[in-house]
């Protein structure tokens, strides 16, 4: 490590909780290193003319008023490089998973500028985040930030998590950075992270909530930081954080210990320009730059389904689309449980594969339609028209295809195949629970049958005649399986009942016969 050069030495005035007010640092600015005593790490977070406000960033139990405070003319630069990939690091870069040290390739700033216009190009690479209801209705692409809104407990980090479990073979380089959250919470994830072989493609900055405020504060920043080491040079990556508002509710405690006058719902004005600026550096370089790209999903939990908050409005003003979980979804057992009304992406489908776009376009409309005739027929005491039952059954169709449960993400060739199936009308042939099984089974089915439909769906991302004639040879054969075992069992069991039937007559006629010979002797 090179030796610190300072500039001015100062002394410890007052302690706020996280936050020193020193003396004595004439010249500092915004963002400066400073070493406090035996050497406790902070930065300089604000200052007048007579003091400096020092955000404590490391232990402050030995800081005490009085010390020495040395302010540095080195970067507030992290660590970053490949050796990070598959540990658990704090937001100070120190590995908190008893791997041993992590060696640095490089070293990023923390706050830097966001990439200008010009060295961006739109978005035309879908990102495959493996969730079906995502994938086929609010696509994603890379370069995108996209909030995920929700009440607490409706599935929000799971979103993130099936993201990073299905990028095992797309070559996209996974963030999960974890703010305030329980200790067991980050654990779990690091234990279906371990289960999965995910950390064979990424890492985990957690700042649990047993962190200092200064960590929590920087977290989401040193995750961009680390990211951007490998998206200028050419690689995809993807950060997810969970959550923004532990993020705030850290900013909001450390204003109020600066004493900046508390304005909307107790935040500090700058909140906005806190999220923007990190919200920014998510983009997809142009060619020039290396065409590597950052994608963020960030999580914000909203109370009673209020959206009309302070940071919740805000970041929905700065990202390019949302998606809000819906609470009474989920308690009626629908996974995920996301609200189509409410969600969107102004990416639009221009990122999505072109035979999902064109089988997947209607479905949003037809959902919504489903939703309310189903609530309508609920209310009604008359019958319902033939047109009507049609509908509610390939509503409930459909339905059980957008359901999906935690830590299976669903292959865009899978979809694909379940969607040609669907709008061919293959699935009204089955059972609901035969499309359950159905859903399960047809990537073995294509990969055992027809190995080259997956490859070549992979490869062209649209529909042709080629790809229609193996798909309804597939189809028909698969669906055929499933029409076959059910007179099958059916004959069963009605060869069953007339196997009983004629015990139970003969046993009568004994009882019946016994009887007379009794009443006749």
């Amino acid at each position: 490590m090179p030796e610190l050069r300072y500039t001015e030495i100062g002394h410890v005035k007052s302690i706020r909780g996280c936050i020193a007010i020193v003396e004595g640092l004439h010249s500092c600015v915004s963002g400066q290193l400073v070493y406090i005593g035996m050497g406790t790490l902070a930065t300089i977070v604000g200052f007048n003319q007579e003091e400096a406000h020092a955000l404590i960033l490391k232990e402050n139990s030995h800081i005490k008023t009085g010390d020495e405070v040395r302010a540095s003319l080195e970067p507030f630069n992290v660590p970053v490089g490949d050796n990070f990939i598959g540990r658990v690091i704090n937001p100070l870069c120190e590995p908190q998973d008893s791997l041993g040290p992590i060696e640095a390739s490089d070293e990023n700033p923390i706050f830097p500028i966001a990439p200008p216009i010009l060295d961006r190009q739109p978005l035309e690479l879908t990102l495959e985040t493996g969730t079906k209801v995502l994938d086929t209705m609010i696509p994603i692409g890379l370069g995108q930030r996209q909030l995920i809104l929700g009440n607490k407990s409706t599935g929000k980090t799971t979103f993130i998590t099936d993201v990073i479990l299905n990028q095992r073979d797309t070559g996209v380089i996974c963030i999960f950075c974890a703010i305030g959250k329980a200790r067991s919470h980050v654990s779990r994830v690091v234990q279906l992270f371990q289960d999965h072989q995910a950390f064979d493609y990424s890492l985990v900055v957690s700042a649990p909530a047993s962190s200092s405020p200064g960590q929590m504060y920087l977290a989401p920043y040193v995750a961009c930081s680390i990211g951007e080491y490998w998206r200028d040079r050419g690689k995809h990556v993807f950060i997810g954080f969970d959550d923004f508002t532990k993020h705030a509710w850290a900013y909001r405690e450390i204003s109020l210990l600066l004493g900046r006058a508390p304005g909307r719902d107790s935040y500090p004005g700058d909140i906005f320009y806190l999220h923007s600026k990190m919200i920014e550096r998510a983009c997809y370089l142009s060619k020039e730059k290396g065409a590597g790209s950052m994608t963020f999903l960030p999580i914000v939990e909203i109370l009673e389904g209020d959206l009309t908050a302070f940071v919740p409005s805000n970041l929905v003003s700065m990202t390019d689309g949302q998606i809000y979980l819906d609470g009474q979804l989920f308690g009626e057992g629908q996974r995920p449980a996301l609200d189509l009304g409410l969600s969107v992406s102004r990416v639009g489908s221009k990122v999505q594969w072109p035979i999902i776009k064109k089988l997947g376009g209607p479905l949003r409309l037809e959902y919504l339609q489903f939703r309310e005739l189903k609530r309508i027929s609920q209310l009604r005491t008359t019958g319902q028209t033939d047109e009507q039952i049609e509908r509610l059954q390939n509503g409930e169709i459909l339905t059980k295809l957008l359901r999906q449960y935690k830590d299976t993400p669903v292959k865009l060739e899978t979809l694909a195949i379940i969607l040609y199936a669907y709008h061919k009308k293959y699935l009204q042939r089955l059972t609901l629970d035969e499309v359950d099984e159905f859903q399960d089974n047809i990537y073995k089915e294509a990969k055992d049958k027809s190995p080259d439909v997956l490859s070549l769906l992979r490869a062209r991302k649209k529909l042709d005649d080629e790809i229609e004639e193996m798909l309804n040879i597939l189809l028909e054969n698969y669906i055929s399986e499933f029409e076959s075992k059910r007179p099958l069992e059916e004959d069963q069991e009605g060869a069953g009942e007339n196997v009983l039937d004629n015990i139970g007559r003969d046993v009568l006629n004994e009882a019946t016969s016994k009887r007379k010979a009794t009443v006749e002797k």
